[in-house]
């Protein structure tokens, strides 16, 4: 492995710095576009990343980037709830999880062509 080469580790480092980034947005609150946003610069800077990583299965690296929405999800998502509306949204947070993860995969296949066309 040469001086260049990107490992799993600079992935989760980069995750980390984005979702403390984002932490920090969300601090006074979070529009669920704002959140989109973040979603859609997360799937990006991982696509990125993960290209570059070698010895890991397509599968391997698309279940890395669910896993990163997923930390992203659990960091910020409570921000973008209204105190009013936050004992639903205990209820229905699982299924919106679920659903974000689900998006974020359609999400990724429309972003691995657009960061491997820019290269």
């Amino acid at each position: 492995m040469d001086d260049n080469s990107v490992t799993i580790q600079d992935l989760y480092a980069r995750v980390q710095w984005f979702i403390d980034t984002a932490r920090t947005k969300a601090s006074d609150g979070l529009t669920w576009g704002e959140f989109g946003e973040l979603l859609t610069a997360l799937i990006r800077l991982a696509a990125e990343t993960l290209d570059a990583v070698t010895g890991m299965t397509g599968a391997a690296k698309r279940a890395a980037v669910i896993e990163a929405v997923g930390m992203l999800f659990d960091a910020v998502a409570d921000r973008c709830v209204p105190m009013l509306a936050y004992p639903l949204w205990l209820v229905v947070r699982p299924a919106a999880r679920a659903l974000v993860i689900a998006i974020a995969g359609g999400i990724l296949e429309q972003v691995l062509p657009l960061t491997r066309a820019a290269k």
